[in-house]
């Protein structure tokens, strides 16, 4: 079965409190959703029309699993909490099997 991935490209972070307060949340929803943080934050160089800005990849077993964390409660209580602090692309993507 094919994992699933979520990719969130930062484009902007207008308010680094609402972030924090979203990491608190958004961290332990994951886990809980059965998701693995593969990269975070870390040294990005980006080309195209990309933006070298935070970016995060996490895994999950199954491109369902993803949607279900995506969609869960805890993570939406995280959501609420970054609201307009940040400007993000976020994807989830079925990886290839």
């Amino acid at each position: 079965m094919p994992k699933g991935y979520w990719v969130s490209a930062y484009r902007t972070i207008s308010d680094p409190e609402k972030l924090a307060a979203y990491n608190k949340l958004a961290g332990p929803a994951v886990k809980a959703g059965g998701g693995r943080i593969l990269a975070r934050g870390g040294r990005v160089v980006a080309y195209d029309a990309g933006i070298a800005e935070r970016t995060i990849l996490i895994e999950f077993d199954s491109f369902e699993q993803a949607v279900a964390a995506r969609e869960s409660a805890a993570y939406q209580e995280a959501l609420v909490a970054l609201s307009d602090g940040v400007e993000r692309d976020f994807r989830i993507v079925e990886g290839i099997d």
